[in-house]
């Protein structure tokens, strides 16, 4: 008998700092990361059925089907007469930084491999996530982590409880003009993961961002005046953490009125239903 309806959140997550390291001969970037995963993000409902067809609802129209993260994913593996709805609520921006389609498509790996009882294990559902983009196999594996080559080598880390306030600009940056720009930095030395704990580090993309794009540079300098200001991924959110949600808040109602804001807390497991775990 096959599964009910499956009400998910799709996180989204933050690049606590992000050093690029080298370019490969197939125009990959090297790279080394550490995910954090985030308590906020998008809502999907997944409601399977013997119909042989994929069908997306979503409040998000500006992606054609064919591009589309969610279906390339649950087109991934279907197989004979299985079908299923999916509802999407979209939240997260795109663009941003946040890793939004990877985790909806992560999310749909994972929703309809239980729904459809496949019986993947999560490291099958990682490789077929590698296929759909670098960042999908974290949000598979549903862990904050520490991320080597393309962003897809894993090492689950556990990271102490923070708040993150996070800006929105209202922009889109795209990730293939910032990878394939000749100014991006892409010889910084690797590091030991002890030292990300040790001292501050930076996001290579940041400088080229910030000159690029002026809404994420003023992003960076108005909430630069309540902390140490970040961009995420390769933009165009820019973040502060802080040791609890008071502090979070503060800043906060600091920022100007028309500046869209997000507080979210980090969290180390992805807050999934129980039939994912």
């Amino acid at each position: 008998m096959m599964a009910s309806a499956l009400s998910v959140l799709s996180p989204a997550k933050l690049n606590l700092f992000l050093h690029i390291t080298g370019r490969r001969p197939d125009g990959y970037h090297e790279l080394q990361t550490l995910f954090q995963l985030l308590d906020w993000g998008d809502q999907m409902v997944f409601t399977p059925n013997q119909s042989g067809v994929i069908t997306l609802e979503s409040n998000n129209t500006g992606i054609p089907p064919e591009e589309n993260l969610i279906m390339r994913a649950a087109a991934l593996i279907q197989c004979g007469k299985l079908g299923a709805h999916i509802k999407l609520q979209k939240y997260i921006p795109t663009g941003a930084g946040l890793g939004g389609g990877s985790s909806n498509a992560a999310t749909t790996l994972l929703a309809l491999n239980r729904l459809w009882d496949l019986q993947l294990s999560r490291q099958q559902l990682q490789e077929l996530g590698r296929r759909l983009g670098a960042d999908v196999p974290v949000f598979v594996g549903g862990h904050t982590a520490w991320a080597e080559g393309i962003g897809d080598i894993l090492t689950p880390i556990e990271l102490p409880e923070r708040w993150y306030l996070i800006v929105t600009p209202d922009c889109h940056v795209s990730t293939a003009k910032i990878f394939s720009h000749e100014q991006l930095t892409r010889n910084t030395i690797p590091i030991k993961m002890a030292a990300f704990f040790d001292e501050g580090l930076r996001n290579d993309c940041q400088q080229l961002v910030r000159r690029l794009y002026p809404s994420v540079d003023n992003a960076l300098i108005v909430l630069g005046n309540v902390g140490e200001a970040k961009l995420t991924g390769s933009g165009a959110c820019v973040f502060i953490s802080f040791e609890n949600v008071t502090e979070a808040q503060e800043a906060q109602e600091q920022l100007p009125e028309e500046m869209t804001s997000i507080l979210a807390r980090g969290v180390n497991r992805a807050p999934l239903p129980t039939e994912l775990l």
